[in-house]
């Protein structure tokens, strides 16, 4: 064997880092984090929203930083949003429990704070997975999820994200 065939091992040169790099901040990061959940309503009408906050230096959301309250349904939303219109698979919420919505029970079922507290957990790991994807990012429908206070419903899905930018 000669010895052009062997591969070169040798280091790639590099700048050496210096603090501003090091502890600087990331050159894209994205967060999102679900917190401070409250129940709200009585009876039947009863139900739990929860604080999604945003933080971000991708230039594909207007807002760099959002702070905006979504309950259990619009996390439904935007999951049959996104199966019904992108080509990402959307990975799944966490369930309904469907038990603990029974009358007659003897605790306080899908109210219940450690009940609540492993739902907000489910759903920040739902959205931080879907809003990673960087097909999802394009999708009009997670942006009004992450930035608008209220939900428009009746947004034309499919619609280019560029061209809505360019309208609002």
């Amino acid at each position: 064997m000669s010895d052009t065939a062997v591969a070169d091992t040798r280091r790639l040169n590099s700048k050496p880092q210096d603090l501003t790099d090091a502890y600087g901040p990331p050159s894209n990061f994205l967060e999102i984090d679900i917190f401070n959940p409250q129940t709200v309503g009585v009876g039947r009408a009863r139900f739990t929203t929860y604080e999604v906050r945003m933080r971000t230096n991708l230039p594909i959301f207007k807002l760099k930083e959002s702070c905006v309250r979504r309950r259990y349904s619009d996390f439904e939303w935007l999951k049959n949003e996104l199966e019904r219109d992108s080509k990402i698979v959307v990975p799944p919420l966490p369930g309904k429990a469907l038990k603990r919505q029974l009358p007659f029970r003897g605790d306080e079922g899908i109210f219940e704070e450690s009940f609540i507290e492993e739902r907000r957990q489910g759903l920040e790991q739902f959205i931080n997975k879907i809003a990673g994807h960087p097909l999802a990012q394009n999708e009009r429908c997670l942006h009004m999820f992450l930035q608008e206070e209220a939900i428009d419903r009746n947004y034309v899905p499919g619609k280019s994200l560029l061209l809505w930018s360019a309208l609002v």
